[in-house]
């Protein structure tokens, strides 16, 4: 039996606060599989961004361990193994919407060097930003950069994809194809984790998590 694509044993995290220190996870427990599309909701401030950040290895834990298919994490992985859409996008202000979201295909040892220029455009055609492939980041939208850096999360088709609120900035005409999108990479094989607030995403997950006082339980339904 092949081990899960994503696997937290035990994740204590303390953050030091004037007040007094905070600890907002409490050795939690979380196993997902490829082809899973997994949401975890909660209030602000609940924990949400820090697991991701732990799970991508931009973070270490002040206890326990993330295993990604069974590998102990040590630092960020590769994007074509995990990728992350944060919160702050972090789009590379310097390169185009297109050199953007081609980033990891051409960073990827692997990759199908001939097929990035049409992969590029199929995914921005997608999410409904085909035109901005010329642009840069500083010349569209808020809305516009969250899907374009979820372009560039899923071009290299990553194992594990951990995307925090991605539909955040968008309209009610953008976030279809956003969920049609995150629906597609689990169905593909990925093992997919959104962070979010919106009823819409969670209705699209094969399973939902709440993470209240450090601690994450199923949700059901």
């Amino acid at each position: 039996m092949s081990a899960p694509a994503l696997r937290a044993l035990g994740l204590r995290r303390r953050f030091a606060h004037p007040s007094g220190d905070v600890e907002v996870l409490r050795g939690l427990e979380l196993s997902v599989d490829a082809g899973e599309l997994v949401t975890v909701s909660g209030r602000s401030g609940s924990g949400k961004s820090a697991l991701l950040a732990l799970l991508g290895g931009f973070d270490s834990p002040d206890a326990g361990r993330v295993l990604l298919g069974g590998e102990p994490v040590d630092g960020a992985p590769p994007w074509h193994t995990c990728a992350v859409l944060p919160q702050a996008l972090g789009l590379a202000p310097e390169l185009t919407v297109g050199e953007n979201v081609a980033l990891p295909l051409r960073l990827r040892p692997d990759g199908d060097k001939d097929g990035i220029d049409m992969r590029v455009s199929a995914l921005l055609g997608d999410l409904g930003v085909g035109a901005l492939v010329e642009r840069y980041p500083g010349e569209v939208s808020f809305g516009q950069q969250q899907r374009v850096a979820l372009a560039r999360a899923v071009s290299g088709r990553p194992k594990v994809l951990l995307t925090d609120e991605p539909t955040a900035h968008l309209d009610a005409a953008s976030k279809p194809a956003v969920l049609r999108l995150l629906r597609r990479c689990a169905d593909e094989g990925a093992a997919v984790i959104v962070a979010t607030h919106d009823d819409q995403v969670r209705a699209v997950a094969d399973r939902r998590f709440r993470l209240t006082d450090g601690v994450i339980m199923a949700v059901p339904g």
